[in-house]
């Protein structure tokens, strides 16, 4: 689907608009990053593996009673948010992408299209865009507006309210994610990534000396350019067919060995730089490795996922739903998937403490542990060494009374 079939039913009129009025008097015109730092394979390595968790999440519009209980609703939201938020992506491609967009410019636009069905507006598919350049302009009503451009000519004017807007590290800039001009500030990590690259180069620089030439062959003899070639050519094929380490040759020639000694960086400069850009999108080796216990993904988790997980959802809520909506419990939730990362000692653990609580049922159970669900599976058991809170002080009332008169009738 075109752009322009996207954007054909926005329903902006053209009127009169003018740059938004920012807080420290800049005009909101934003460009987007350039590819930079993106081309160290770390840096692509580390959004990489932060894209292919996210992409893993289970978005979900939910709506909470007063009571605190939570309901899947049935509509186009999750209808779209199931499968196929657009004709052209997975659920797992759509929030991927995103996630890209997100950690490349510190910015990512979604925009929600809908249209009518049986007399009711339902949303038809959610769009990350990936804009040239950002404009917000505002009417005589103040209104917001934010107008794409985009590298093919065309632009498009929307409401502001009408389109998803994901931010990363939103500090000094107004409307927009990274720094004052609304870009990635990664001067920090550019700095850590020329030394890392210099390095890289000197690595291998020193491999290749170290492979170069060995040896100095003296010619006793004076020749010409051509029969110097021809000797040469004489001595490389001795080298060629010499099984041992012996070469014989005659006493034209004087061999002379030169001692290369290329420098390497040592270990841990190398590891220290390599933390430095890992530490910077919070993703550890053993993570990058594939490597990690339950302990490193709950760091990474909490390092690198849980915040864009959260505004997601707050995003996502914020634009699709009206303040009534709200108030009255909708939301989108991106849920993470069965902790299947855990190992099967913690995911047992989990079923012996969860499953005596009575908060798991059994298909529940059997999913943790990568079995298909069973008929009779929504059964709920739960120990009987638990009592509810309320009525333990009557429980021992009566647990001590019947003591008690046991303790008289044995005495009898």
């Amino acid at each position: 689907m075109a752009l322009k079939d996207i954007f054909k039913n926005i329903g902006v009129k053209k009127q009169q608009m003018w740059y938004a009025k920012m807080l420290n008097g800049t005009i909101p015109v934003f460009s987007q990053f350039g590819q930079n730092i993106y081309v160290s394979d770390i840096v692509q390595n580390c959004i990489d593996k932060i894209a292919t968790e996210i992409s893993k999440l289970q978005p979900r519009h939910i709506r909470t009673d007063a009571n605190g209980m939570q309901t899947i609703v049935k509509g186009s939201i999750n209808r779209l948010f199931k499968f196929k938020p657009n004709p052209l992506m997975t659920t797992r491609d759509f929030l991927e992408k995103i996630t890209w967009l997100l950690l490349m410019n510190y910015n990512c636009f979604i925009y929600p299209t809908c249209g009518e069905r049986d007399g009711i507006i339902e949303y038809t598919g959610f769009y990350p865009l990936n804009p040239s350049r950002v404009e917000f302009l505002q009417d005589i009503t103040n209104k917001l507006f934010i107008r794409f451009y985009f590298t093919n000519g065309n632009d498009y004017t929307v409401p502001y309210s009408d389109v998803i807007h994901l931010r990363k590290k939103f500090s000094v800039n107004d409307i927009m994610g990274g720094g004052l001009n609304g870009q990635p500030d990664n001067t920090a990590l550019l700095k850590v990534l020329e030394v890392n690259d210099t390095v890289m180069q000197g690595i291998g620089k020193a491999i290749k000396t170290s492979l170069s030439i060995k040896v100095v062959a003296k010619i006793n003899t004076m020749l010409d350019d051509a029969k110097q070639q021809a000797e040469r050519e004489r001595l490389e094929k001795a080298i060629d067919k010499g099984d041992s380490a012996i070469l014989p040759t005659d006493l034209k020639a004087d061999f002379t060995p030169l001692t290369i000694d290329p420098k390497i960086i040592d270990k841990d400069t190398m590891q220290f730089l390599q933390d430095k850009i890992l530490n910077w999108y919070g993703v550890s080796l053993p993570i990058l490795s594939g490597k990690f216990t339950d302990e490193d993904y709950q760091a990474f988790y909490e390092s690198a996922l849980e915040s864009p997980i959260i505004s997601m959802g707050q995003a996502f809520s914020k634009c699709l739903f009206s303040d009534r909506e709200l108030d009255v419990g909708n939301e989108t939730v991106f849920y993470h998937k069965d902790m299947m990362y855990l190992s099967t000692k913690s995911k047992l653990e989990l079923i012996k403490t969860a499953g005596e609580q009575g908060l798991l049922r059994d298909n529940q159970k059997l999913a943790l542990l990568g079995y298909p669900p069973i008929k009779g599976g929504d059964r709920i058991t739960q120990s009987l060494n638990y009592i509810d809170r309320s009525i333990v002080n009557n429980y021992q009332m009566k647990y001590g009374v019947k003591q008690k008169q046991k303790e008289v009738k044995d005495d009898e």
